[in-house]
């Protein structure tokens, strides 16, 4: 059965999931991927503030193909994780709490996750024309020179997941 999660996501609610739960996430999630975390990561360490807030949010590794015509968005399927590894601890530290991508993930980043009480979810590769079907909004947030790999604002319904590492760090993998 499957738990039903509303952005922004809690420490609570966090708390009361583990490793294999899948969960619907409704609400706002906000995309970005490798080029995407690296221009954050900058700002972070330069003391700018960032396009949008991370505290208790959800970024989902994606870069969605371009709309067709009377669609929200193109297809939205989850890109590997791991090369996020080196810059989620900045962003984690500054409160973000929930990523959602594909693939394992290193030692150090299940430390992480740990260390601030996070998520990491895993979407279904292969079903980004289906996930997109989830998503009811689409707005451009940041970084518009990286294209698809801009950061977006999407309001999703019953967005698929599956809990790969909890906020303990235990992992799927």
């Amino acid at each position: 059965m499957e738990k039903k999660l509303q952005t922004p996501i809690t420490n609570e609610v966090i708390k009361t999931l583990s490793v294999g739960d899948e969960v619907l996430i409704s609400g706002y999630i906000y995309t970005a991927r490798d080029a995407a975390h690296k221009l954050l990561i900058e700002l972070i360490e330069n003391n700018e503030p960032l396009p949008f807030d991370v505290k208790d949010q959800v970024v989902y590794y994606v870069g969605p193909t371009p709309a067709k015509p009377n669609q929200v968005i193109g297809a939205c399927g989850p890109t590997s994780s791991y090369r996020m590894d080196k810059y989620s601890p900045y962003l984690m530290e500054k409160g973000l709490k929930v990523m959602i991508g594909k693939g394992d993930r290193s030692k150090e980043f299940n430390d992480v996750v740990a260390k601030y009480k996070g998520l990491y979810l895993l979407a279904i590769g292969g079903l980004g024309a289906k996930l997109s079907q989830c998503v009811i909004e689409n707005e451009l947030v940041a970084f518009e020179h990286l294209q698809s790999e801009a950061i977006r604002r999407l309001k999703v319904v019953d967005f698929p997941a599956i809990v790969a590492i909890d906020y303990q760090g235990n992992s799927i993998f």
